[in-house]
């Protein structure tokens, strides 16, 4: 899987939030644009995670393609890769989309759709990980988190499926969905190619008996389990 845009990686977290401001400037229409899809034309998607190791200051990516919506296990690929950007909330991005990008490159199969345990649009520059990776790949993009980074919202009711709009000065720019009875909300906002209402009717397809979506789930635990494979190695001599 190949990018459609580049753009540099080594910048200063200064230059890297005018780098933000200016691409979501210029894919303003693709921010804010209606999802392109039809729901019956995804077959095939793409969950990413990264984990964080504080022990060898490494990042752990991993994607798993999914059919849709059988959600069975097409692909599922890694990469490893010390962290070379400081952790600033609102710049994750920079730290942690070079090695989802290497793990992605590792796909033999494209995927229709991207959805991340991000943020897309709810992020104070409107422009998250879900959104930069979207962008960089041309692709619709969803930013599925499980905490909040920017907004407000009213407490979505206590059952499975009940969600509130989260907004930013007047702004939607995703929503609070209860994706298990009684747990706390998880946070949705459309990324790249993408409205909030249609990331949101499809993450309500992916909900299951867990909190996170199986479509997060899975790649969150594999690269969480990745990273403990490697830090339960033993030096080597």
């Amino acid at each position: 899987m190949k990018l459609a845009r580049r753009h540099p990686w080594s910048l200063t977290p200064q230059k890297a939030i005018h780098l933000q401001q200016r691409l979501a400037a210029h894919s303003s229409a693709g921010l804010r644009g209606v999802c392109p899809l039809n729901m019956n034309e995804v077959k095939i998607v793409a969950g990413a995670d990264v984990s964080y190791s504080k022990t060898n200051n490494t990042c752990y990516a991993a994607v798993v393609l999914f059919s849709f919506p059988e959600f069975n296990i097409i692909e599922e690929k890694t990469s490893a890769r010390k962290a070379v950007f400081p952790y600033i909330p609102g710049l994750l991005s920079f730290r942690e989309a070079p090695p989802l990008i290497a793990a992605f490159s590792r796909l033999r199969q494209k995927p229709d759709l991207l959805v991340l345990d991000a943020q897309g649009m709810a992020h104070p520059r409107r422009f998250g990980l879900a959104t930069h990776l979207g962008y960089l790949y041309d692709m619709p993009s969803i930013g599925c988190a499980k905490t909040r980074l920017t907004g407000v919202h009213e407490q979505p009711g206590a059952r499975l499926g009940d969600w509130t709009y989260l907004t930013s000065k007047d702004e939607i720019i995703g929503c609070a969905l209860r994706s298990k009875n009684g747990c706390k909300p998880i946070y949705i906002s459309p990324g790249y190619l993408m409205d909030v209402d249609w990331a949101l009717r499809f993450i309500l397809r992916c909900l299951g008996r867990c909190r996170l979506p199986e479509i997060t789930r899975r790649p969150h635990c594999f690269s969480n389990v990745l990273r403990m494979s490697h830090l339960s190695k033993p030096p080597s001599k």
